[in-house]
């Protein structure tokens, strides 16, 4: 069986959809024995969701650069 730290990590992989099948066996079969585990995987199910109904926009590099070159000239 895995451990907590290896069942965060599958955890995380699983929300960005890189988790391999026998991953996602090896987090299920924990979540089944760890009741901290599983309440952490429901909540980051729960920010997911949250995060994609939120309809979350990334800056471009481009934009980025503008900004930290806007924060320079204004120290």
């Amino acid at each position: 069986m895995i451990s907590c730290e290896e069942a965060a990590t599958i955890c995380n992989k699983t929300q960005y959809k890189e988790a391999s099948f026998l991953e996602k066996i090896q987090l299920k079969l924990h979540l089944l024995f760890c009741s901290t585990c599983a309440m952490y995987s429901k909540k980051n199910a729960q920010l997911t969701n949250l995060c994609q109904k939120a309809n979350l926009q990334n800056l471009t590099e481009k934009e980025k650069s503008k900004m930290k070159q806007e924060i320079r000239n204004k120290a």
